[in-house]
């Protein structure tokens, strides 16, 4: 099977004055890829803070080093804007990781809730994935330290596409769910 890749621009914010410019590329858009990555945890019962956030439009992709970020707020006021569809995988998961933040999330779709509406019983995102696009989305890079100052160009690539291919699956599912 073909290796999935994120062809788009891949943008770092990494800074409060980054993060205003991000923000207002994002909100260009109606309907965003969301996703977000922690530095794993081998310990039972133990979960480390959310280290990035990404939101992908079609064409690029932001990825919110929060560990360099003072200010968020203008992201979390992104992500309670009911007027931009926000698409992911588990969104329940990434905002119980959340919780540290005082946000109220709103116009959140779970693409794991449209793939049942289309008969779609694997609900990883690789499976979705492999399913209605034929490709695979290699999983390398996701036990990899997020929280690092510096993420690699694999890390990079990796954690834009988790965002860009859970917009590019909505699209398509919701293609395929108005021919059912």
């Amino acid at each position: 099977m073909p290796v999935a890749t994120f062809k788009g621009e891949i943008i770092l914010v990494d800074s409060d004055e980054k993060v205003v410019e991000a923000v207002r590329l994002l909100k260009e858009n109606r309907f965003l890829g969301f996703d977000t990555e922690s530095k794993p945890e081998f310990r039972r019962g133990k979960q480390n803070k959310i280290s990035l956030i990404q939101l992908s439009a079609p064409d690029f992709c932001c990825l919110f080093q929060l560990g360099s970020i003072k200010n968020l707020q203008p992201v979390l006021d992104l992500l309670s804007d009911e007027n931009i569809l926000k698409i992911g995988l588990a969104v329940k998961d990434d905002f119980h990781s959340m919780k540290q933040f005082l946000f109220y999330p709103r116009g959140f779709v779970d693409i794991q809730d449209v793939a049942k509406k289309v008969g779609i019983e694997d609900m990883s995102l690789q499976k979705i994935y492999a399913i209605v696009f034929g490709e695979k989305i290699q999983k390398k890079q996701r036990l990899s330290d997020w929280s690092a100052k510096i993420l690699s160009p694999a890390q990079q690539h990796y954690a834009a596409l988790d965002a860009w291919s859970c917009l590019r699956i909505y699209f398509e599912l919701k293609k395929l769910a108005e021919k059912c």
